[in-house]
């Protein structure tokens, strides 16, 4: 991904930072299934990552936005493990 593919929308950075420190992966058969990795030191990295990203306008995110972002998104991952693969 490219930066100017993801910095100026927040849900995307805030993903680019989760999957880039490991944080969240996508299911290699169900790639539109997103794991929570459950780790802490990767989560905290995250954030610290996408605190640093600038938009092109040279402004960063907000913090409180960045933390909302990523609450939301590893709310909404799986925990641990495919659902669709454990179903099976």
């Amino acid at each position: 991904m490219f930066a100017k593919d993801y910095t100026d929308e927040l849900s995307a950075t805030v993903r680019y930072a989760l999957e880039t420190t490991r944080a969240i992966a996508s299911c290699p058969f169900h790639p539109e299934v997103i794991i929570r990795i459950g780790d802490d030191a990767a989560e905290s990295h995250a954030l610290e990552r996408a605190k640093k990203i600038v938009k092109r306008d040279g402004t960063n995110w907000e913090p409180a936005n960045l933390r909302k972002e990523i609450g939301r998104q590893l709310a909404e991952a799986a925990d641990g493990e495919c659902p669709r693969c454990a179903s099976h």
